[in-house]
């Protein structure tokens, strides 16, 4: 599952791009590179309809079928998968596939934004400060310029609209997305084969995992009309050709200054890992109590050790004297052309020097904001808590002073959240409240007095089921009368909504001392040095990825690893067979087993591209150059994990799921005829 990792493999010389190196913004897409390339010819009507074809989820997905059908990674649609399971029905381990219409099961708060148009505003933010550009008066205008431009937007179409802020705002652009907000699931292969081989085999290659998914997007209770959607390609995936990935890939780092590389290496990753392993050692030890509890901590247990060991790697990466080096002169070679030329020194100024005091400044907070600000993020009732005591007070406010994810624009997904009828389980509550108790304490002190409030004089095991067996959150009705009158969620006693009102004010704090020393720095300076570089090179490089949709591109092609092996473009059902030993996570499902007369065992399952690709790509639509499906991105291979901060093709590679695979499992696995057909493959035997 592809998240941001760093190993230092292949390294980039000075700022020329690399072969099929790129995360770009539709507008902005090379097709004179890939024309030079490969011979292909990328035209408007081919970017259009993948970008109309393209869905962001909670990572990437895409529309398949005229009648609303997604395709996305089993991983991606993991989380209405585990919301609809039961003790009676566990669809994430026995899989899941709705025969008829009427029994695909609706996710609880799962949506999908198809992304309508894209508009440059970066005059209108940039005309509305006035105040110094990096004083916290100049964040704030800058924060309400875009709040009101996201607000206007909705209110002129009726669809969510997102500045998005692009080369550390030199650019500002609004997405204008379709929201599809009833989403129900169709079909999920059993997680055994989804993620066969487990974390052993995550994020390595060769790989054998069937990790897809499909749903559905509903509109007024019936099938949406998709008119734009990708068809299925009748021949598959081919060795060396041409493929394009369209998708949302999460962060990258490639143009952070020195500074900020060492901020992340000395004190954004340390806190994240040690508490990524508090939290994963408490779900294990809760999952251990029995099989329901490891039912029901299963999701959130994958989510974590999938997060832990890619910053595992990343953190080695970033500790690597060599790749500091490389970032060292890197930038001394920018500094260098900018300070020859004469517009670009001017518009850079000091901003490499105002980004190092910030970030040196900031270090030593940031344990208390990571602590408190971003809080438990694995605990179902904390999240609604804080959203229950946090919109009264920002709905009061006007729109532009809001904190960002309680603006307009951002309500109706925020609401839909907050509202969900997903099942919360109160032990489990306890076990990641308890953890994180733990772990603040360990971080700010046992003398700390928002620690000392929580607590109470408690152990963090008392203390955690104290505040679980005091709430009613459970319940949407308490939520909606709680966020929606101030004084009753001021007044009250709840348990959870007592804890969320401790945290608030602290956690307020430290979040306006950050956006104020560094953010407000961070836009401005991290602005200049961006538009400085145009001046020195042009503006024909992409920006760092912002979970916002991108076309990467590149050539299914094998490899030779550090043993200078080669490595076959694809993998099969046959090496899938013999990859198997019975025992977890090697063990095949049963679904597998029966059917291992009836696959083809030469049909490719796995393959891999040099699509440059990172976190949030999971489910990214692979195509070819007819715009038809050859399969979906699922995960990259050890060797190209230095795509956070630099790019490699020798031996990095995206980890794709075949659309041969995929259909010949359908056929003859699961006898899909329903999803088949709709595909345009006839019906299963």
């Amino acid at each position: 599952m592809r998240t941001r990792f760093v190993v230092l493999t292949v390294l980039l010389c000075g700022f020329t791009l690399r072969a099929d190196e790129g995360m770009w913004l539709y507008d902005q897409f090379p097709r004179d590179r890939v024309a030079k390339k490969y011979g292909f010819k990328v035209t408007g009507e081919f970017l259009n309809h993948l970008r109309l074809t393209s869905l962001k989820m909670a990572a990437t997905a895409s529309f398949v079928s005229p009648d609303g059908l997604i395709f996305t990674n089993h991983h991606v649609a993991a989380g209405c998968i585990q919301k609809l399971s039961t003790a009676a029905h566990n669809y994430m381990a026995d899989g899941f596939y709705a025969k008829t219409e009427a029994e695909e099961l609706k996710c609880p708060d799962t949506e999908a934004s198809e992304l309508l148009r894209m508009e440059d505003v970066t005059k209108q933010v940039n005309a509305a400060i006035k105040a110094p550009p990096a004083s916290p008066k100049a964040n704030g205008q800058r924060r309400a310029a875009i709040a009101g431009i996201e607000k206007d937007c909705s209110a002129r179409t009726g669809n969510r609209c997102e500045v998005v802020t692009l080369y550390s705002g030199a650019l500002y652009q609004t997405y204008e997305y379709k929201r599809f907000t009833d989403i129900r699931l169709v079909f999920a292969p059993e997680k055994a084969i989804a993620f066969f081989g487990g974390d052993p085999d995550n994020f390595t290659y060769p790989r054998f995992d069937l990790d897809i998914s499909f749903l559905r997007a509903y509109e007024k209770d019936k099938p949406a009309s998709t008119p734009h959607y990708l068809k299925w390609s009748r021949e598959g995936v081919q060795d060396g050709e041409l493929a394009f990935v369209s998708g949302n890939p999460a962060a990258t780092d490639r143009f952070i200054t020195v500074a900020q590389f060492e901020f992340l290496r000395d004190s954004s990753y340390p806190l994240a890992l040690a508490y990524l392993k508090s939290a994963i050692d408490a779900l294990k030890a809760y999952g251990a109590g029995s099989a329901e509890n490891q039912r029901v901590a299963d999701d959130k247990l994958f989510s974590l050790e999938n997060s832990y060991k890619a910053r595992i790697w990343e953190e080695r990466g970033l500790k690597n004297p060599k790749l500091l080096e490389e970032k060292q002169q890197r930038e001394e070679k920018l500094r260098a052309a900018i300070a020859a030329h004469r517009e670009a020194k001017r518009e850079a100024g000091d901003a490499w020097q105002e980004i190092a005091a910030a970030y040196g400044a900031w270090a030593a907070d940031q344990k208390r904001y990571s602590a408190l600000e971003r809080g438990p993020l694995i605990s179902d009732l904390f999240g609604i808590a804080r959203t229950v005591v946090r919109l009264p007070e920002e709905q009061k406010k006007p729109n532009g002073e809001r904190l960002r994810e309680y603006t307009a624009a951002n309500l109706p997904s925020l609401e839909r959240r907050l509202y969900s009828p997903a099942p919360i389980t109160d032990s489990l509550e306890v076990a990641v409240l308890s953890n994180w108790f733990r772990f603040i304490e360990q971080q700010l002190g046992a003398d700390d007095p928002t620690v000392k409030s929580i607590l109470a004089g408690h152990t963090s095991e008392q203390a955690a089921a104290q505040y679980v067996a005091t709430t009613k959150l459970k319940d949407i009705e308490e939520r909606r009368r709680l966020a929606t009158n101030l004084k009753a969620m001021k007044t009250s006693d709840d348990g959870m909504v007592r804890l969320a009102r401790i945290v608030d004010r602290p956690a307020r704090t430290i979040r306006k001392q950050y956006e104020d020393r560094v953010e407000a720095i961070e836009r401005t300076a991290g602005s200049r040095i961006a538009r400085a570089r145009f001046a020195v090179y042009g503006a024909n490089e992409y920006p760092d990825a912002t979970f916002t949709l991108r076309l990467s591109y590149g050539a299914v092609k094998g490899y030779r690893n550090a043993r200078d092996q080669p490595v076959p473009y694809a993998t099969d059902f046959a090496g899938m067979y013999a990859h198997a030993t019975g025992q977890e996570p090697f063990l095949l499902p049963p679904s597998f087993e029966k059917a291992k007369g009836e696959l083809n065992p030469a049909t490719p399952l796995n393959f891999v591209s040099t699509a440059d690709i990172s976190g949030g790509n999971s489910g990214s639509p692979t195509v070819n150059t007819k715009g038809e499906i050859i399969g979906i991105l699922f995960d990259s291979n050890l060797e190209a994990m230095a795509n956070d901060f630099v790019y490699d093709d020798v031996r990095g590679r995206a980890v794709h799921v075949a659309s041969q695979g995929i259909i010949e499992a359908l056929r003859n696995v699961y006898h899909a005829g329903r999803i088949l057909g709709e595909l345009g493959f006839g019906t299963a035997k």
